[in-house]
């Protein structure tokens, strides 16, 4: 298990799939996207969803999630999503009273079981105080992750100022100029 904190998008996307039987049928499909802004989840959705569907589709609902961290698992059969609330259990430092905190997680599992098992696998590595409130399995299809690798700003191998392009080929030219007259004498 793993758990990433982002900025996370709940898109739905709306299509023709090719059911087990032949046929076409129009579907709409969640899916969440890990990003900065709705301009870039919706890029995002449109750029992880060509690879996968043939033909035209749209983007009909972009929205912030209302979770900010997400345990993926290391298992490859867990293949659903599920919704944990947790409550944190918190001392009020003037009254002296507990609080409980309300906080969503998105829990990768294929069963509810497991995904319980997940959230606590997680949880039990940290200190402070939680319960389990509640555990529902989502519509969504599967999370994407930003790919920061593809962003980063890399130099080019000829990523050099236009007037040091110019400055280079004025120099070439007057190297030319020199040895064609170093030549003629």
């Amino acid at each position: 298990m793993r758990s990433r904190t982002a900025e996370w998008f709940e898109t739905k996307i709306r299509y023709e799939k090719t059911m087990e039987d032949g046929l076409q049928k129009k579907v709409t499909e969640a899916y969440v996207v890990d990003a900065l802004s709705f301009t870039e989840a919706e890029e995002t959705i449109i750029k992880e969803m060509s690879s996968y569907i043939s033909g035209e589709f749209n983007v009909t609902d972009i929205k912030k999630a209302a979770y900010k961290e997400v345990f993926f698992s290391d298992n490859p059969q867990d293949d659903r999503w599920y919704k944990a609330k947790l409550q944190f259990i918190i001392i009020d430092e003037k009254s002296g009273k507990e609080k409980l905190t309300a906080v969503n997680y998105l829990v990768q599992s294929n069963t509810l079981q497991n995904a319980i098992n997940n959230v606590e696998t997680v949880m039990n590595t940290g200190m402070q105080d939680w319960k389990l409130a509640s555990v529902a399995e989502t519509t969504l299809m599967d999370v994407f992750e930003h790919d920061g690798s593809k962003h980063v700003n890399k130099p080019v191998e000829d990523d050099r100022p236009e007037y040091e392009d110019a400055m280079a080929e004025e120099m070439r030219i007057a190297a030319e100029e020199q040895e064609a007259t170093t030549q003629e004498q």
